[in-house]
């Protein structure tokens, strides 16, 4: 290993910039990773054969959420179109059908995920069980990004699995790299904090931190591939919060070892380390609806599944011939830095012919923000990074027809809610217009009964899911605290959505008029916020909340069915002031409310990781020949 620390140069022409790094590094083993064309098709991948059994679980999702959407429709064509349809009226079905269709996708995927894991082994769900008879041959990086974290913080995850390696047969396959863009005073923090622990380690951990930091995490990333990348056959990706145990690293390294024509396995991370009222909630949803959809996306996706950017490995080579992302031309939020690399990441592995996999694995693990602003900052960088990804939905060729649909459904989800924002409008300025009666255009009892099962059945579909097995259900507390959770989820959910629709269509007005995001280290750790920054912050979802109130009233429509989204935006600052308290969190884990069942190495012993994989080992398996000669 070899250390080193000094000046670089950098930025514009004549200047430099004066930011020290340091490094605690092996000797480099180069591997070079071009940047891609996204205007000419690669030609160096063999063709796809046409998986007609993937294809028709895709045409099933689509029928499946067609048929109710279509049902929606029918019912409100007969309310408001029976005398031909006017402006306003089509403007009124314009927004009502796609958000419909938009919910009932959802609903059928987890409609899907749900009959998937009743039916455990049948109809395409096999549990993946690696014999480790034969060793690990391949070598695995472990790549931890960090950017001004609580490196103690970092350092206690890092040093939680790599003690689960040494656990695991084929454990000293394994190598950290601890990747810092932070600033310089918190990177001589993590210098100090690096030296004084470094020693402790059983297996190799390494450090670097840049001295400038390009390209934000896919430059961290690349320049270590660019570096160091020749030496690994793959490479685990993580985030400062994750945490993987070792049996499951060492697993993910056996399936890319005995599937060679995989470039991506991407596990579905479960929420854990919850302190906060609102992380808790989170925390519970996460774990209780999660796996019923994540089930869903993996049997529809197969191969062409998504990257998340971290709790994934990839094929070191695979990712450097495919993935140099380029720089954008343009202004936000269309141009520079490609923001959400991992979705176009994907999308490129697929491009030149890899397959990317998603699996279920019980021992991979993030945190989520601790408040509502929290989530709002991060859920701002997504929404401009997947804005960014329209304009490439046509202009990368060669991408796969799934990896468009991705990229669309990702940008899509950020229109949702002005699309939501605009129908309330159009409904209530078409009642005060005279367009209209106030009662004629409101959802009939049977269609208002099918939205609620659209929206509300998942979760109910999740909670017999977890009841049908008694480890799942002692896990959430019994049936009685997984039902008092459920009915605090959905009374929370239907207070939060309306807030949400308002920040995302903020959030979204404010990217495409070019005002970007900022890109640094997460929130991770908060205690509470006070009520006058809570009612400055929220002042437009208290305003919205007035002025629709003041229009139903003038309109003399029914109040009844504004009262869920006026209650929402007019209680946004005590909610988010309520819900970002520790004690209230420690209130509900001691009465047992959002119970969940603790993370491996917060048990006695680690225990073996259940590593369910609900479409590798159904993919047809396509013999390395086919396979370019460089993989």
């Amino acid at each position: 290993m070899k250390a080193s620390g000094g000046m670089q140069a950098g930025g514009k022409a004549g200047e430099t910039a004066p930011v020290r790094g340091f490094e605690m590094v092996p000797a480099e083993m180069p591997l070079a990773m071009p940047e891609q064309d996204f205007s000419a098709t690669p030609r160096d991948f063999p063709p796809r054969p046409l998986n007609i059994d993937q294809w028709a679980r895709r045409i099933l999702v689509v029928l499946l959420a067609l048929l109710p959407a279509s049902m929606a429709a029918h019912e409100m064509r007969r309310s408001i179109g029976l005398d031909g349809i006017s402006a306003w009226e089509g403007v009124y079905l314009a927004l009502f059908i796609p958000l419909f269709a938009w919910i009932a996708f959802g609903f059928a995927t987890s409609l899907i995920g749900f009959l998937i894991l009743s039916m455990g082994k049948g109809a395409g769900v096999r549990r993946h069980r690696v014999q480790f008879a034969t060793p690990l041959k391949g070598r695995t990086a472990v790549l931890l990004p960090v950017c001004n974290e609580d490196f103690q913080e970092v350092l206690g995850r890092l040093s939680v699995m790599e003690r689960s390696l040494t656990r695991v047969m084929g454990g000293e396959r394994f190598e950290f790299f601890i990747l810092s863009d932070s600033n310089p005073a918190n990177g001589e923090i993590e210098r100090q904090a690096y030296l004084d622990i470094r020693k402790s380690f059983s297996r190799p951990v390494h450090y670097r931190r840049r001295a400038l930091n390009t390209g934000r995490k896919p430059g961290n990333i690349a320049e270590w591939v660019q570096r160091f990348g020749g030496g690994y056959d793959y490479m685990i990706v993580l985030d400062a919060d994750s945490v993987m145990s070792g049996q499951t690293m060492a697993r993910l390294a056996a399936d890319m070892e005995r599937h060679p024509h995989v470039g991506l396995i991407q596990t579905v991370p479960t929420v854990v380390g919850a302190s906060t009222f609102f992380a808790r909630w989170q925390q519970f949803a996460s774990r209780l609806f999660g796996p019923i959809s994540a089930a869903g996306m993996i049997w529809w996706a197969g191969s062409e599944g998504m990257f998340w950017g971290h709790n994934a490995i990839l094929r070191t080579k695979a990712f450097a011939q495919s993935c140099g992302l380029p720089e954008l031309p343009g202004r936000a939020p269309f141009g520079g830095h490609i923001m959400s690399h991992d979705m176009i990441e994907a999308a490129l592995l697929r491009r030149r012919g890899w397959d990317v996999h998603m699996v279920m694995a019980d021992d991979s693990f993030e945190e989520f923000p601790p408040s509502l602003p929290d989530l709002a900052t991060r859920d701002r960088r997504w929404c401009q990074g997947n804005i960014q990804h329209v304009p490439l939905i046509s202009r990368i060729k060669g991408m796969h027809p799934v990896s468009r649909f991705q990229l669309l459904v990702g940008a899509s989800a950020y229109c949702t809610s002005p699309l939501w924002l605009a129908l309330m409008l159009v409904v209530l300025g078409g009642a005060l217009a005279g367009v209209w009666p106030p009662s004629a255009i409101l959802p009939s009892g049977g269609l208002l009964a099918l939205t609620a099962v659209l929206l509300f059945g998942p979760k109910l579909l999740a909670m017999l899911w977890a009841m049908a097995d008694p480890a799942r259900r002692i896990g959430f507390g019994g049936a009685a605290r997984m039902s008092r959770g459920l009915a605090a989820d959905i009374l929370l959910s239907i207070l939060m959505a309306p807030v949400s629709m308002l920040t995302q269509t903020i959030n979204l007005f404010g990217i495409l008029m070019g005002r970007k995001s900022a890109w640094n280290g997460q929130t991770r750790d908060r205690d509470g916020m006070a009520m006058a920054s809570a009612v400055w912050l929220f002042k437009y979802h208290i305003m919205l909340g007035g002025a629709l109130t003041a229009l139903a009233l003038k309109a003399g429509t029914s109040i009844g069915w504004m009262i869920p989204v006026v209650a929402g935006l007019l209680l946004a600052p005590f909610l988010a002031a309520l819900t970002a308290r520790k004690d209230l969190g420690q209130k509900a884990a001691q009465s047992g409310l959002f119970q969940v069942a603790e993370p491996w190495w917060r048990t006695q012993s680690y225990r073996a990781s259940r590593y369910r994989q609900l479409s590798l080992d159904n993919a047809p398996i396509r013999p390395s020949s086919n396979i370019a000669n460089d993989r």
